[in-house]
């Protein structure tokens, strides 16, 4: 997620992402977003949003990709997985690109916007596993109503996600950890189980850290990562 607030209004609530774009991207970004983007972006209504993913087993979806390391590594990592990306940040968005291009990916579909557009679009239990990673903490008691992970939206997750599927979430902000922890178990469709604190305090085994991770961990911050189960 970005840092920068816009006051900008949706559907009757503020935005909840920043700017949309950074640094000036370079020629073959650019090239790769006006050329390559549109060939693998979520189709729009009324197609499926899932597009080319209906066709693989299991459909993963990474809300808020960043600069797109988790995304590319899982891509690669499970070639038979069709990825879905939502991030609203363009240089985000540009990195992935020249990620899928480097690597010859083909199972990742892209949304450059709002992941709300697309996820409500989406039909109930069509996602086997989710992800939201290092989200935009909005750390000050007065931008919490920025947070992403609301109520409403964490039930929307709960919506698209098969039974048996996984929620991954990811923190550096303890506040925000406890923040999540209340809404998702106060939601009532997930379970979470764990054993003790290292099931929280150490990355999953197919984890590859991200920039956002290796910046909390600079600035001496703990990182928590919690996996949820929609019942």
């Amino acid at each position: 997620m970005s840092d920068v607030s816009h006051n900008v209004k949706r559907d009757g609530l503020r935005r909840l992402y920043g700017r949309a774009v950074g640094k000036p991207l370079s020629a073959k970004q650019s090239r790769l977003v006006a050329e390559v983007l549109p060939t693998m972006s979520v189709p729009p209504a009324p197609a499926s949003p899932l597009g080319a993913l209906e066709t693989f087993d299991e459909r993963w979806m990474e809300v808020g990709f960043g600069g797109g390391e988790h995304l590319l590594h899982m891509a690669k990592l499970y070639p038979n997985v069709g990825l879905i990306g939502l991030e609203p940040f363009l240089n985000g968005v540009a990195k992935v690109l020249t990620g899928v291009d480097k690597e010859g990916l083909d199972n990742i579909i892209l949304h450059h916007g709002d992941a709300r557009d697309v996820i409500d679009r989406m039909d109930n239990n069509c996602l086997d596993k989710l992800f939201v990673l290092f989200p935009d903490p909005w750390p000050k008691p007065r931008h919490f109503k920025r947070r992403i992970l609301t109520a409403d939206f964490i039930k929307q997750l709960g919506r698209v996600l098969k039974p048996g599927g996984e929620f991954r979430f990811a923190s550096d902000i303890i506040t925000y950890v406890d923040w999540t922890l209340d809404r998702v178990m106060a939601d009532g469709g997930f379970t979470f189980t764990p054993s003790g604190s290292k099931d929280w305090l150490q990355p999953p085994t197919d984890w590859p850290g991200t920039r956002y991770e290796a910046k909390a961990f600079r600035e001496g911050r703990v990182c928590h990562y919690f996996k949820f189960i929609k019942k």
